[in-house]
C-alpha cells in the first residue's frame, strides 16, 4: 500500500493488514454543529468517538450562523403556550420547497426537531430561548430556538464544553481527512486517512464513520458546475466548505440529491461584508435599488431575495427602516457588527436619506410615500406586500446591501437513519452523513425552497440521528 497515493478513496481488500495508527468505534469528520452533536450522541450510546477537524478550531457554518434551531413541540414552546406539531412544521417545509423534499424524511426530521431541542437544553445544558419577537418567513408559528446572543459561536462553544466533559470523545484539530478507506469489493467504509499537523498521514480505523463536513460553497469549481448563477456572487459561508465529503460519497457510488439548491441572503451589508439581520425587513423595513425604487415584495423570503438584489444595477440595494425596528434588532450580534463597522447610517428625513445614499430624490420620495400609504391602509401596496403594519417614523436608517451565497443544500442522499444511500436504494456500508454533506430540505434547485433556519435543522437533527445510529451499530 502506498499511503501517499492519489485518489479520493484508499481501497483495501485486507483491512487487517493496514498499519492503522488509531482505532475507534465512531469516527466523525468535521467539528461543526453537526459533528459535535453526532459525537455527543454516539458517546451517549456508549461508543468511543474520535472527531477530526481540518481547521485549527471548531467552526464551520454553525459558527457563522445565528444559532437558530427550529423545533416543533419543544418544552420551551409548551411553556410559552405555543401550539405546534411536527406535521405542521413538515407542511411548512414542503410548502416552501414546493414539495420537492422526501415527504417521509421531512416528517421524520420534523418529529425529531422538538426532542433535539429538549435534549440540548435539558440533557446537555445548552442555553437556548424561544424567539417570539418576530415570526420568521415561512414558519406558521414561533418554533425557532436560539442562544441569547443569536450567534452560532455561543451555541458551538456550549457544544464544545459538553464534548470536553465527555470522557469518550477525543477531538483532533488541524487534522484534515484526506480520503476515506474502503473495501474495493463492496465499498464498506473502514475509516479514513488523516493528516495530522506536525505528524503526517495517519490511518484511523473506525467501525462507523460520520461525514459531518459542510457543503461546497467555497469550492468554486463545484459552485460553477452546480450553481452557475452564484459563481460570481459574494460567498458568505465558511471557507472550509470545500465539498470533499460529497466527493468521497460520490466516489463510493452514493446518490447525490438537490445539488442545485442553496441558501442565499439578500441583506448582507456591502462593502462591509457583515450580515444585516432579515428581521429589519420582517419588522417592516423595505429595500430600493439605485433608482430609488422598490423592485419586489421583500417579504417573500431572504434566500430567494438574494437573486432579486443581485439583478439590480451594481448588484446592490438600500435597506430602509426606522428607530422602532432598530431598537428591536439591536441585540442581534450581526446587527451590532453592522453598527460598529459604520454600515448603518442615520437620517432625519427621507429626503436626507436619498441625498446621503446618492438616490434620486424625487423617485425616493414617491417610493416612500407609496410605502407609507400602504402601511396606513390607505392604498394597496403596489408590489403586493401584505405584512406592512405601520408606517416608518423618523429618524430613518439605511444600509447598502448585496446578495450572497451562504451555504449549499445539495449533497448525499440519506435515509431516516442518516445512512448514505446509492441510487438503487442500497447503502454505503458503515457510512453516515449530516449537515451540509447530506442533501437538505430546500428542494431541487435554486434558493427558493430554503425555509428560515433549515440549515441548522439538517445539521443538528441529522447529526444527532447519525451519532445515535453509528454509536449503536458500532457496539452491536
Amino acid at each position: 500500500m502506498n499511503r501517499g497515493a492519489p485518489g479520493l478513496i484508499l481501497w483495501s481488500d485486507d483491512p487487517d493488514s493496514l498499519p492503522w495508527d488509531v482505532e475507534t468505534d465512531v469516527l466523525v469528520i468535521g467539528a461543526g454543529g453537526c459533528g459535535l452533536v453526532a459525537a455527543l450522541s454516539a458517546a451517549q450510546e456508549g461508543a468511543r468517538v474520535l472527531v477530526v477537524e481540518k481547521e485549527g478550531k471548531a467552526a464551520g457554518n454553525t459558527a457563522l450562523s445565528q444559532g437558530m434551531i427550529p423545533g416543533a413541540g419543544s418544552r420551551l414552546q409548551r411553556e410559552a403556550g405555543i401550539h405546534d406539531s411536527p406535521e405542521l412544521m413538515a407542511r411548512d417545509i414542503m410548502a416552501k420547497n414546493h414539495g420537492e423534499s422526501d415527504p417521509e424524511l421531512t416528517l421524520h426530521v420534523a418529529r425529531q426537531s422538538g426532542p433535539l431541542v429538549d435534549w440540548l437544553v435539558d440533557t446537555l445544558g445548552i442555553q437556548l430561548r424561544l424567539v417570539t419577537n418576530f415570526l420568521y418567513p415561512g414558519h406558521s408559528t414561533y418554533r425557532v430556538h436560539a442562544p441569547a446572543s443569536t450567534k452560532g459561536v455561543q451555541l458551538l462553544k456550549q457544544l464544545l464544553d459538553a464534548c470536553r466533559a465527555n470522557g469518550k470523545i477525543d477531538i483532533a484539530y488541524s487534522a484534515p481527512a484526506r480520503r476515506l478507506v474502503a473495501h474495493p469489493e463492496h465499498g464498506a467504509v473502514l475509516g479514513a486517512e488523516v493528516e495530522i499537523k506536525g505528524v503526517g498521514l495517519n490511518l484511523a480505523r473506525a467501525s462507523r464513520t460520520v461525514l459531518a463536513l459542510n457543503g461546497f460553497g467555497a469550492n468554486r469549481e463545484m459552485v460553477s458546475r452546480y450553481i452557475p448563477e452564484m459563481a460570481q456572487a459574494l460567498y458568505f459561508g465558511h471557507e472550509g466548505n470545500t465539498g470533499e465529503g460529497i466527493l468521497w460519497g460520490a466516489a463510493l457510488g452514493a446518490a447525490l440529491e438537490n445539488m442545485g439548491s442553496y441558501q442565499a441572503h439578500g441583506s448582507v451589508a456591502y462593502p462591509h461584508g457583515t450580515l444585516l439581520t432579515w428581521a429589519a425587513i420582517s419588522l417592516g423595513g423595505y429595500q430600493v435599488n439605485k433608482r430609488g425604487m422598490r423592485f419586489v415584495d421583500e417579504s417573500h423570503g431572504y434566500s430567494e431575495h438574494a437573486l432579486d438584489v443581485l439583478a439590480q444595477e451594481g448588484g446592490v440595494a438600500v435597506e430602509i427602516f426606522d428607530q422602532v425596528i432598530l431598537d428591536q434588532i439591536s441585540d442581534f450580534e450581526d446587527f451590532r457588527q453592522c453598527m460598529e463597522m459604520g454600515a448603518v447610517r442615520r437620517f432625519d428625513t427621507i429626503r436626507d436619506l436619498a441625498i446621503g445614499m446618492r438616490l434620486p430624490v424625487d423617485e425616493m420620495l414617491r417610493t416612500h410615500d407609496s410605502f407609507q400609504r400602504a402601511a396606513r391602509g390607505e392604498s394597496p401596496d403596489p408590489l403586493g406586500r401584505s405584512d406592512i403594519t405601520r408606517p416608518l417614523e423618523p429618524p430613518l436608517y439605511a444600509v447598502q446591501v448585496t446578495g450572497a451565497l451562504f451555504h449549499t443544500q445539495g449533497g448525499l442522499k440519506v435515509d431516516r437513519r442518516a445512512r448514505v444511500m446509492r441510487p438503487d436504494g442500497s447503502l454505503v456500508s458503515n457510512l453516515y452523513a449530516g449537515g451540509g454533506t447530506a442533501a437538505g430540505f430546500s428542494g431541487r434547485k435554486g434558493p427558493y425552497g430554503y425555509l428560515s433556519c433549515n440549515g441548522l435543522l439538517a445539521a443538528l437533527v441529522l447529526g444527532r440521528i447519525a451519532g445515535q445510529e453509528a454509536g449503536r451499530e458500532a457496539l452491536a
